[in-house]
């Protein structure tokens, strides 16, 4: 994989994503937040993806003030425009990008607070609700996928990671359009999984494994019910080895956040018989 300069002040080692070059959207908060730190702590330079606002200004200057090589990339993944200047920008600021993290979207509670407590059928779904959903979740993977294809397919390398959700959750009273969304948004990636393949551009899904603790979750969830959120760091080992050189020439796969190291246990003996 061809990557930029190490970033200042750190060193390459054997778990270093030292020169990495990677955009993750939805980066301020929740799964993307964490998934942006687990790289930038290993030294990749990250660009932050989020709409333009004091709190994309203020994720980064926090974190460049650490001495990590974050940078802020403002995009709307519902305008094809945005999406077409932010990968112009992501090109010019790092000088080529090695890793995207499809990650921006947004749940249930923007249909119905209630979600859990009270399931919303789907003929009680407003129609603007749920093409707002389905503007983020799926058709915001494919307008940036399609805009870092096309940048990986010219470089000759690249990987895209598409997170995801439960199955159940596709399939759960009370989901639409969350559900669908979701169900697309796996669908699409396994297409874009065959379309990158003969161009050694790498398409893998990572999912948590269940609900976790973010803002996708009410505010008033029981006690108990709490405290089996998964916490967002969960991301963080499997990202980290999806954009390690260990991960080259995997594609198509889904990976469970929670259950990683048995799956890469699993992942590993496979590779040695």
């Amino acid at each position: 994989m061809s990557r930029a300069a190490p970033a200042p002040g750190r060193q390459a080692g054997p778990r270093s994503l030292a020169g990495l070059r990677a955009v993750v959207t939805g980066a301020t908060s929740g799964l993307g937040e964490a998934m942006a730190d687990a790289l930038l702590g290993a030294g990749a330079t990250v660009a932050l993806a989020s709409r333009p606002t004091p709190r994309l200004v203020e994720a980064v200057s926090r974190r460049a003030a650490m001495g990590l090589s974050a940078k802020a990339l403002p995009v709307d993944v519902r305008d094809p425009a945005s999406v077409a200047s932010a990968a112009a920008q992501a090109l010019s600021d790092m000088g080529g990008v090695d890793l995207v993290v499809n990650n921006a979207g947004i749940g249930m509670r923007t249909v119905n607070p209630r979600f859990f407590e009270a399931p919303m059928p789907f003929f009680e779904v407003a129609p603007a609700a749920f093409a707002d959903v389905v503007a983020t979740n799926l058709t915001g993977y494919f307008l940036v996928g399609r805009a870092f294809a096309k940048v990986f397919v010219h470089q000759g390398h690249g990987r895209l990671v598409n997170v995801s959700m439960n199955h159940e959750t596709m399939r759960r009273r009370g989901f639409v359009p969350y559900g669908p969304s979701r169900a697309g948004a796996e669908a699409l990636s396994l297409i874009m999984t065959e379309d990158l393949r003969p161009f050694g551009v790498w398409v893998n899904m990572l999912l948590p494994g269940g609900a976790t603790a973010t803002g996708m979750v009410p505010e008033d969830l029981p006690a108990p019910a709490r405290a089996r959120l998964l916490a967002p760091s969960v991301m963080a080992a499997p990202v980290l080895w999806l954009a390690s050189p260990e991960a080259e020439g995997v594609t198509g796969e889904r990976l469970v956040a929670k259950d990683f190291d048995r799956w890469l246990s699993e992942h590993r003996s496979r590779t040695l018989t």
